[in-house]
């Protein structure tokens, strides 16, 4: 047996060892598509083990996360830092070695993945990343920024729909630098995709402007030696590798369902042990694969070296190209607080208007700064204006057409973020964003700096009705740990949330309003604490409380309480996360334990306020869906007046006075 075969079934036992010893895994895909896994690391990527974050690195990206220890077993024998404990470890708890592959926790790793699809939509961004970089920096003899983009996916990532989106962008965009490679094994959890999966999927990646190869036999390395290397010669569009597999390669129960998602048990262990004459012990490495797949990665470090050659006569001929590439890819985000402060908030004006102006002043200071749509940036406002449009002809373009893929258009952003050197946000309606959840969620996961800019926040959208007015998705978003969500009243607040946004590392959703809101003297960086009092009496005895366009409604009650001679507070509430990170002592000068009647209002779901309205307060908010009507006319209906806010405090402080 070569070492190069050898190697390959080092992978495959060494993943179904350790998934039988964690007791749980997927050994199916492991086995079968280790020979693409194989022969990408040795043959065809570049990458430094020794610096897993070199720049200009490829990118590979496992969409089909289930098959983790297929990417752990690689990183193993290729020489970055998993040690054999860390295989041992596979699926324990603090592990660098989880049951799917975490961006952060395990060197190697470029993304979170697992949710299916959502890889392929990551490796879609990495490579308009990369095509937008290359644009920027590259010169005749300096190509500084020229990598590519790997992605190996299975039968289940194309069911999903997110996957028409993101592959049918990155045809459209021609990402020639993607090379996707399809794990076909026509096996899924409830066994032969033929009666859930029958497609053609040839014709429909064609039908999308990208280049089909096959590989009859993924055993076969020179085979997929020769698909991959036309994949990489072909840089007009985007490639898939059609690569037929045997899932569970090499054990009595291959080709089946049973080996999809489960350990195989200790005797088909055996028995496929046998069948691939391997006579080692538990987790030992063949010495002759441990030396031959070390040493190609030593020999990789070649290219990180040439590269750092390549760039230092590139700074010299290229000096400020070369300084802006170091602010793009290695220095710390400007503050945008001088930004944000050019921008004038005088008259009433939708806070989705103070967020464009904010967005252009910010893309100033930032041209490494992008902004896509899902086809509604005219109504989002977030186009950055004269920058162009990301396209075939034109890769600087700093504004991305996405389409109407909200879905995909979360995952590519994630993968924007992901590459380096880029800051991006991404915009729809409101409403929408549940078409958005799985890839903001995965922002949140992993951590990262990716701005969702959600527009037509309430009922206020109209005469749209309850099909584009959002309800629950406040109290959906809210519920994520790690996202910060802001609902500004003015463009003050606005400002400050992109502040926020671009100086924390996490995920930030800005919720912004479709009609004219007004400007308050009171408002400004105190939204940066998440609630702060914006009006006061010398002694409230009542809290008014919302976020957005309902501040307004909570001003004017307070007005109408002093005719009655009852002092309130109006606090404005735009991110209760941030809020809830504040110390007790700021949280009771904002919300005295004291002061017990209380109102909340907000015009989206009710659920969130009952931990701030307390045992007497009253929360004025949506328990339906809205209807179709004029935007005054739903605030009527649904409650939404200064005269209602205004009695529901009475009432409170009734109720209030009462328990004393």
């Amino acid at each position: 047996m070569s070492v190069t075969d050898k190697s390959v079934d080092t992978i495959r036992i060494l993943s179904a060892e350790a998934i039988q010893k964690a007791n749980s895994g997927h050994p199916g895909m492991c086995m079968g598509a280790a020979p693409i896994g194989y022969e990408l690391f040795a043959e065809h990527m570049r990458f430094s083990f020794k610096n897993p974050a070199w720049d200009n690195r490829d990118r590979f990206v496992l969409s089909a996360g289930h098959g983790s220890m297929l990417l752990y077993s690689l990183l193993h024998l290729f020489g970055y830092d998993l040690s054999i404990e860390d295989i041992k470890n596979f699926r324990q708890l603090g592990s660098r070695t989880p049951g799917h592959p975490e961006y952060g926790k395990t060197a190697g790793v470029e993304t979170s993945t697992g949710p299916l699809g959502q890889g392929l939509g990551n490796a879609v961004g990495f490579a308009l990343a990369e095509a937008h970089l290359a644009a920027v920096f590259n010169k005749p003899g300096f190509p500084i920024v020229d990598h590519f983009t790997y992605v190996l996916c299975g039968d289940g990532c194309l069911q999903e729909g997110m996957s028409y989106e993101a592959c049918s962008f990155a045809g459209t965009q021609k990402l020639g630098k993607l090379i996707l490679l399809y794990d076909k094994n026509n096996i899924t959890i409830e066994g032969d995709i033929n009666a859930t999966f029958s497609e053609d999927v040839a014709t429909r990646f064609v039908a999308q402007g990208w280049q089909v190869l096959r590989v009859q036999d993924a055993n076969n390395l020179p085979s997929l030696k020769k698909a991959i290397e036309l994949a990489k010669s072909d840089l007009s569009r985007p490639s898939i590798i059609i690569c037929n597999t045997v899932i569970g390669y090499g054990s009595p129960i291959e080709n089946t369902a049973a080996v999809h998602g489960a350990p195989m048990g200790e005797e088909n262990l055996e028995k496929t042990k046998e069948r691939l004459n391997w006579g080692y012990a538990p987790f030992e490495i063949p010495a002759d694969v441990k030396e031959h797949c070390l040493n190609i990665a030593k020999q990789k470090l070649q290219d990180e070296e040439k590269w750092n050659e390549l760039f230092k006569r590139y700074g010299e001929t290229y000096p400020e190209l070369a300084q802006k590439y170091y602010e793009y890819m290695h220095a710390p985000t400007p503050d945008v607080r001088g930004a944000v402060g050019k921008a004038a908030f005088a008259n009433p004006e939708a806070t989705r208007s103070s967020s464009g102006k904010i967005i252009n002043e910010i893309a100033k200071i930032m041209p490494n700064l992008l902004s896509g749509s899902a086809d509604l940036a005219p109504s989002t406002k977030t186009e950055i204006k004269g920058a162009g449009y990301f396209s075939p002809e034109n890769r600087t373009g700093r504004n991305i057409h996405f389409g109407i893929r909200e879905h995909a258009m979360a995952a590519i952003c994630n993968g924007v973020q992901l590459h380096g050197g880029l800051r991006i946000l991404c915009s729809t309606f409101f409403s929408f964003s549940d078409y958005m959840k799985g890839g903001i969620r995965m922002s949140a996961l992993m951590n990262i700096p990716v701005i969702y800019v959600m527009t037509h926040d309430s009922i206020g959208v109209g005469e749209d009705g309850p099909t584009h007015q959002p309800v629950e998705q406040l109290i959906a978003l809210r519920s994520i740990p790690g996202l910060k969500v802001f609902r500004p009243c003015d463009g003050k607040e606005t400002a400050a949330a992109y502040v926020e946004a671009f100086t924390q590392n996490c995920p930030t959703v800005l919720v912004l309003s479709r009609q004219n809101l007004g400007q308050y003297d009171g408002s400004g960086m105190d939204a940066l604490k998440g609630g702060y009092v914006l009006a006061d009496s010398p002694k409230p005895e009542v809290i008014l409380m919302g976020s957005g366009s309902e501040i307004d409604l909570c001003m004017g009650a307070k007005e109408l309480l002093a005719q009655e001679g009852i002092g309130a507070r109006v606090v404005s509430m735009p991110c209760m996360e941030e809020f809830e990170l504040q110390n007790e002592e700021y949280k009771q000068s904002v919300l005295p334990a004291a002061v017990r009647a209380r109102v909340c209002v907000e015009a989206a779901s009710h659920f969130a306020w009952y931990k701030y309205s307390g045992d007497y307060g009253e929360v004025i908010a949506m328990k339906t869906f809205g209807v179709s009507a004029p935007a005054g006319v739903l605030f009527d209906y649904f409650g939404f007046t200064k005269e209602n806010v205004a009695a529901a405090a009475k009432r409170s402080l009734q109720a209030a006075r009462a328990k004393k």
